[in-house]
């Protein structure tokens, strides 16, 4: 069954494995997750449960939120996240999510927002060629053509200049190095989507290789 839990990412470092490599890693911080809520399929027509993370001030939270986390016995969650597909009969309100869920060698998907770069230009946002840039030639960094002169618009989706960043992304099939219970770090290998700080999503990978 699917598992996951949140966390804010830290940076990334590298351990050695026992044979000797360098891995590099992602260190992802879970402190305790908290139950808020058990969604069910005869109810809700899925299985999930709401996970809060991080407390967030008294004096920043309304009434609804303090209500809904009142059954909890908790305070108002930072975040809120629905973790979809788990075993809703091993929860309870209220109950604690540790990283202890998670062992080293389990393969995992991790989702976070990835970093804002602005408005950039169609060479960095998407990738594309430039032109020469010698011999009187005038096309170095521009989008090329908008596209044939018949239809006499340009198409939705033309790649084009934009903000880029910012966006949700998941990783998948990532290897978990190490689980440090008593610190709440999940060690990842490779790198995660997002700036440090970032809110961080670790969920029982949907694709594992068997």
């Amino acid at each position: 069954m699917t598992k996951g839990i949140l966390g804010r990412k830290i940076g990334m470092t590298q351990v050695f494995a026992e044979n000797g490599d360098l891995i590099p890693v992602t260190v992802i911080e879970a402190a305790q997750n908290v139950v808020l809520q058990k969604k069910t399929t005869d109810v809700d027509g899925y299985d999930a449960i709401q996970v809060g993370f991080e407390d967030k001030r008294d004096k920043l939270s309304n009434k609804p939120e303090k209500g809904h986390v009142a059954k909890a016995e908790t305070a108002p969650k930072r975040f809120i996240r629905e973790i979809r597909g788990v075993n809703v009969e091993e929860y309870e309100v209220g109950q604690e999510v540790k990283v202890d869920i998670f062992a080293a060698g389990d393969v995992v998907d991790v989702t976070g927002v990835s970093k804002g770069k602005g408005f950039q230009g169609a060479i960095k946002r998407h990738n594309q060629s430039r032109g020469p840039m010698s011999h009187g030639s005038r096309y170095h960094r521009r989008p090329g053509s908008m596209g044939p002169v018949d239809p006499n618009r340009v198409f939705k989706g033309k790649l084009l200049p934009g903000r880029m960043g910012g966006e949700q992304i998941t990783i998948q099939n990532l290897e978990i190095v190490k689980v440090d219970a008593e610190r709440n770090l999940i060690l990842v290998k490779g790198n995660v989507p997002g700036p440090k700080k970032q809110l961080i999503k670790v969920k029982t990978a949907v694709k594992a290789a068997k």
